[in-house]
């Protein structure tokens, strides 16, 4: 029932905020934080085609990023852009907007985990305003 649920909050999440047809996400788990009333963790594998890339957003959560295949391109407003090799990590805060997100290379797919420390029910993505 838990897995039903975190798979119908990623959909509702990503509903009305469009990402290319390019990326696709994974759920694997969602999981209560003992001791943090209210925080949940959960972790998505998100892949990318070739060229893909998503619009930009943010995560209103500590979002940690680790590369498991391929080359992504990442950026916050007020960072620098950073292009993370496999085996590379990347981090967004709660306020962070996230500007871009995206496939380093425009032949190779590229895969990433990323692990979130959210308000349990809270969407995973919402617009950057």
């Amino acid at each position: 029932m838990r897995k039903v649920v975190f798979l119908a909050a990623i959909a509702a999440s990503l509903c009305g905020h469009s990402i290319h047809a390019e990326t696709r996400v994974t759920p694997l788990m969602a999981q209560n934080l003992q001791g943090i009333p209210g925080k949940e963790g959960a972790m998505v594998t998100v892949d990318y085609s070739p060229g893909a890339s998503d619009p930009i957003h943010r995560h209103n959560a500590s979002v940690f990023v680790y590369v498991l295949k391929g080359s992504i391109i990442m950026q916050v407003k007020g960072g620098a852009s950073v292009t993370l090799k496999e085996g590379q990590s990347f981090f967004e805060g709660p306020d962070d907007v996230h500007l871009v997100g995206r496939n380093a290379s425009q032949t190779d797919p590229a895969r990433f985990l990323a692990f979130f420390v959210k308000d349990k029910n809270a969407p995973f993505v919402l617009p950057a305003h």
